[in-house]
């Protein structure tokens, strides 16, 4: 059994508990909120997942020191990340940090030396490659031959850009905060592609910007990156809704995932004879498992496994993957 404290009571982590409590070795013994009243709503508004008697904190320092808590979860604004994580690692607690997992890559490198002075866990909360459907499309690539290309997008209206349109700025969208539709859900479309391939040779991009109280925020992106012998498209948006898939292509064959954000169905199509497209379409093969469970039951299952396991980092969501990839986020 290994104690959590959840840290930030907004709606990201409403979603991760409804994974979290399906893993047995999960238990949510502490909320750190920034005050008590919406610490003590949140306990209230998940029985299921927290115990009624669970510890309250508006501080995250003292509640990794309380001694109530094994691990905490870290789902507040971005700027709040290295901090959190910093003070809760030097304290003794195992850090679940949501993605990303900071604002810049030297913030990422005092996160993974704080992990390894103080032998605890640190994971970026990222589902897309924990996902068992992306898993199995990885463990196909070795059919495709030479990869030529990689696309992926991920592009969804946001329920909170007529807000923006009016003048109200939430975290999501606040550049002081962090925000920004590369760190919202751009990051969905760079990790995956880092984890797979790892460090380009270079980043070319293209940002739409918003002129906000704050700053100008990011509504949109895409980008080209090079890789030996290979290229990459991405694509992201606040502001637009897209349906593309992401696909893997090879001189063998391609890989299919129908969204990068949560794999509910892989797809592998091997290359046939060429026939100027003229002739039988490939053969589909399902390569997908399904979601038995909640699609935030895998980071928690991921983690939990790695701590149990007396490691550092996990081997799927990497110190050095989150790295690369905010070295590749900073370039955009």
């Amino acid at each position: 059994m290994l104690r959590f404290g959840i840290v930030g009571t907004g709606r990201i982590s409403d979603w991760v508990l409804k994974g979290a409590v399906q893993d047995p070795r999960f238990k949510a013994t502490a909320v750190c909120s920034r005050s008590a009243d919406s610490a003590e709503a949140f306990i209230r508004k998940h029985p299921e997942a927290i115990s009624p008697d669970a510890s309250i904190f508006t501080s995250i320092g003292e509640m990794a020191r309380s001694g109530a808590v094994d691990a905490v979860y870290i789902g507040t604004p971005n700027h709040t990340h290295c901090p959190y994580t910093v003070e809760a690692l030097k304290a003794g607690v195992h850090v679940l940090c949501e993605k990303p997992l900071a604002c810049n890559a030297d913030e990422v490198r005092q996160m993974i030396r704080a992990s390894s002075e103080s032998g605890k866990c640190l994971m970026e909360a990222m589902i897309s490659t924990l996902n068992p459907n992306f898993r199995a499309a990885r463990g196909k690539i070795g059919d495709l031959g030479k990869i030529r290309h990689y696309s992926s997008s991920y592009c969804q209206y946001s329920s909170k850009y007529e807000a923006l349109r009016q003048g109200i700025v939430s975290n999501s969208f606040n550049p002081q905060s962090g925000g920004g539709a590369l760190a919202d859900i751009g990051v969905y479309t760079t990790f995956p592609l880092t984890a797979l391939f790892g460090r380009p040779l270079s980043v070319k991009s293209n940002v739409i910007k918003y002129p906000t109280a704050f700053g100008d925020t990011d509504i949109q992106g895409s980008m080209l990156l090079e890789y030996p012998g290979m290229t990459a498209s991405l694509a992201y948006s606040k502001v637009v809704d897209s349906k593309l898939p992401t696909e893997i292509c090879g001189e063998n064959g391609n890989i299919l995932l129908d969204a990068v954000h949560i794999c509910r169905k892989a797809s592998f199509a091997p290359h046939q004879a060429p026939s100027s497209g003229r002739g039988p379409e490939s053969a589909v093969q399902i390569i997908s498992e399904g979601l038995p469970k909640d699609e935030y039951f895998y980071e928690f299952e991921e983690f939990i496994n790695t701590v149990e396991a007396g490691k550092t980092e996990s081997e799927i969501n990497s110190h050095e993957i989150s790295l690369i990839n905010r070295e590749i986020m900073d370039m955009i």
